[in-house]
């Protein structure tokens, strides 16, 4: 699991080895990475997957601005047995089933009607929509000068059940935290 963080820090600091694909391209490529990283640091509840042979199902939510990055990133890839399926939409009643949820830019005034609808259960939600850990998403992505960052909003990880490892918290910007009190009105 620390090779994969280092693996992480490394893919995200390091100056790129080929020509560089557009910063765009690159940008989604990176967070691409960041989410099937997400995936092997985060526990659902048992409940989740009907059966042990079940995928695991990642959701992209609005406009993809992945391109093939996603697929790149997951092809061939397992986790804890697990196949990655990724699954796009417009709406989110498609991707209820998946146990992570990107929801792209193009949904920023969705989200106050979208999040109730995913955080009714045990999903893993990752926005790059400016406020978006703040408000009640789990996970958030921010650029630091050239670097991608993201915020973690625990409180809202722990009432939908999913447990983060101490490396991903470590990583990430803990926002939230008065969640924890069991204070939901911020």
């Amino acid at each position: 699991m620390l090779c994969l963080v280092c693996g992480l820090l490394w893919f995200t600091a390091s100056p790129p080895l080929v020509a560089a694909p557009s910063a765009p391209a690159r940008e989604y490529q990176v967070k691409a990475v960041f989410l099937f990283n997400f995936l092997q640091f985060v526990e659902w509840p048992a409940t989740v997957f009907p059966d042990q042979n079940s995928p695991i199902r990642i959701g992209v939510l609005g406009d993809d601005p992945f391109g093939s990055a996603l697929e790149e990133a997951v092809r061939d890839e397992a986790i804890n047995h697990r196949r990655l399926i990724v699954n796009r939409s417009h709406r989110v009643e498609d991707l209820r089933d998946c146990q992570l949820v990107f929801i792209s830019k193009s949904e920023n005034r969705r989200i106050d009607a979208i999040l109730p609808l995913l955080n009714s259960h045990p999903v893993l939600t990752v926005s790059e929509v400016e406020g978006f850990a703040r408000h009640g998403g789990v996970i958030a992505f921010y650029q630091d000068g050239k670097k991608v960052r993201f915020e973690i909003n625990i409180g809202t990880a722990q009432r939908l059940g999913l447990k983060m490892s101490s490396e991903l918290l470590r990583l990430g910007k803990i926002v939230g935290q008065e969640s924890l009190t069991g204070d939901f009105s911020k």
